[in-house]
């Protein structure tokens, strides 16, 4: 994993470049899910993981593709939502696991569960940079 401060997103496939975009990550085929096109955490789990358990882990450590600050991630499933000028959909919450607790702390799948983050499918693609806004539907 390395930080990028932008990105081609591709609907249909991933993020130019990323282990799933060229069908070599953990999960790739023969599912071709588009849960693992785009993941997002929202720093503000992060930081209150942190908070409780007294750790200083950056999101990015989290493994996700996005971070994100403001978005409420768990409300985005089965919604169509714009990162600058891509559109995503959320498919399912992100959770964490076995790897992700081995890279970090064992108390992360308990104490992160329903607040690591979501999995996306690229709906429109484009290019897409840091402290771009997310925009999504009000509830």
């Amino acid at each position: 994993m390395q930080s990028l401060q932008d990105a081609t997103l591709v609907a249909g496939k991933g993020i130019e470049g990323d282990r799933y975009f060229v069908g070599v990550g953990t999960f790739s085929p023969p599912t071709q899910d588009p849960g693992h096109q785009v993941t997002l955490i929202e720093s503000e789990e992060v930081e209150k993981f942190n908070r409780e358990h007294g750790l200083e882990y950056s999101a990015d450590q989290f493994r996700r593709n996005l971070i994100t600050k403001g978005v409420p991630l768990d409300e985005l499933v089965d919604v169509e939502f714009e990162v600058g000028e891509t559109v995503l959909r959320g498919i399912r919450l992100c959770e964490p696991c076995a790897y992700l607790s081995g890279r970090t702390d064992r108390r992360l799948p308990k104490a992160m569960l329903h607040r690591a983050g979501l999995r996306a499918e690229i709906v429109s693609g484009g290019r897409l940079s840091v402290d771009q806004p997310v925009n999504w539907p009000a509830s």
